[in-house]
């Protein structure tokens, strides 16, 4: 509460003005005395902050002066400390860099016998590679060269007598794969002149038993070749239709030739050879009962595997008819063979007759000269006589000659 603050308060309730005098007096040596407190209050407090100041450096100048000195021993020892502990780690450095390198050698051995393999397969590859590449370019030169042999068999093929001569050859090789011999087994564009007309069948093979069987050959190639270039199934499919009528169309012409009633020793049968299986096949695939419509007409479709089956056949019936005939000439032969074996034993018997009555004379002679000459020869020894070489003893022949009987052994 300040000076003005008790004036008014004394004048508001209306003290005396010596109360109000005495008043002021204490009040302001109150002040005056509080001031003096304060200032010396201040003054101690600023005596103890600059003694505290003062404090404060020398203890920091103190502990900088221990911490100086407390980092330089600390930083010796630890150099001390460091510089003994590298020179250790350098030792067990040194000793593991020798381990680790004693246990990564054979690692690196075989990484680097690795890479030498590596090397050479790398070396092999390219080689391979280049192999392999040029055999690419080649058969790629081949499947070109190949795809035009094809175009031109196949344009080659679409002409009859082209078609016709393929067919021709084929049975040919199939009738020598199947052991017939060339003109005399079967014969080839045999040709028979009937009521005015020149029948001629692509082949006439002749079975043991003085038969023969008429085969025609066919090859329907002009609607499988279209098929088979056909761009579309549909077209695929008009073209393999039109080829199963074609092989029907075959049949039925060669039907009409009727050649089992123009060749004599023929069974009632023709065979129709086409050259391929896969023909008869497609056709069989679109009309299913072609076989039993050839049938019915008698004709018997065969292909090269039914074909060479049937060949094989009547081959082994040639070669039962061989041995049948040699079995009769062995037969001849071995009669005449047994007669020279007959006059052979007789004549060894004569011989041993001979020889028997050699050894009963021989026999005879050696008991003479026992009994008759040897006697007086052997006094000789008896009475001083020395002989250069001594007389062997003289034997007699006990065997008989065996005497052959036919039949038996005597």
């Amino acid at each position: 509460m300040n000076a003005l603050t008790l004036d008014s308060a004394y004048l508001t309730i209306g003290l005396p003005a010596a109360t109000i005098g005495l008043l002021l007096g204490v009040l302001i040596t109150w002040l005056i005395g509080k001031s003096r407190q304060k200032r010396m209050v201040e003054e101690r407090e600023s005596a103890f902050e600059l003694a505290n100041a003062k404090l404060t450096q020398t203890f920091t100048e103190l502990s900088n002066r221990s911490l100086q000195a407390n980092s330089d021993t600390f930083l010796k020892l630890a150099e001390q400390k460091l510089e003994t502990q590298q020179q250790k780690s350098k030792a067990e450095l040194g000793e593991r860099e020798k381990a680790v390198e004693a246990l990564v050698k054979p690692i690196n051995d075989a990484l680097k016998a690795s890479q030498e393999q590596i090397s050479a397969l790398e070396k092999s590859r390219s080689e391979a590679y280049g192999g392999i590449k040029n055999q690419l370019e080649a058969m790629q030169l081949g499947q070109k060269s190949l795809q035009q042999e094809t175009k031109n068999l196949v344009n080659a093929l679409r002409r009859p007598e082209v078609r016709g001569r393929w067919g021709e050859i084929t049975l040919r090789r199939l009738v020598e794969l199947a052991g017939m011999v060339n003109h005399c087994d079967f014969v080839e564009q045999a040709h028979t002149e009937t009521d005015g007309q020149i029948i001629r069948p692509d082949m006439v093979v002749r079975m043991p038993d003085e038969r023969e069987l008429v085969v025609d050959v066919k090859t329907p190639l002009d609607a499988y070749l279209t098929a088979a270039e056909a761009p579309d199934d549909t077209q695929r499919q008009l073209g393999l239709e039109r080829h199963a009528k074609n092989v029907r169309t075959h049949i039925r012409m060669l039907a009409s030739k009727a050649y089992w009633s123009q060749f004599e020793k023929s069974p009632e049968f023709v065979i129709l050879f086409i050259p391929g299986d896969q023909f008869l096949s497609a056709a069989l695939n679109e009309e299913p009962d072609l076989i039993e419509y050839a049938l019915s007409q008698q004709i018997i479709l065969a292909t090269p595997t039914s074909f060479v089956a049937l060949l094989k056949a009547v081959a082994y019936g040639w070669r039962q008819l061989a041995l049948a005939e040699n079995a009769k000439e062995i037969r001849v032969l071995a009669e005449d063979l047994y007669g020279r074996l007959a006059t052979y034993v007789m004549h060894m018997n004569k011989v041993g007759r001979q020889l028997s009555s050699s050894v009963d004379n021989y026999n005879k002679a050696v008991g003479s000269l026992e009994r008759s000459v040897l006697p007086g020869a052997r006094k000789f020894v008896e009475l001083g006589v020395h002989p250069k070489k001594e007389m062997e003893k003289l034997e007699s022949i006990e065997s008989v000659p065996r005497t052959m009987v036919e039949g038996t052994d005597s």
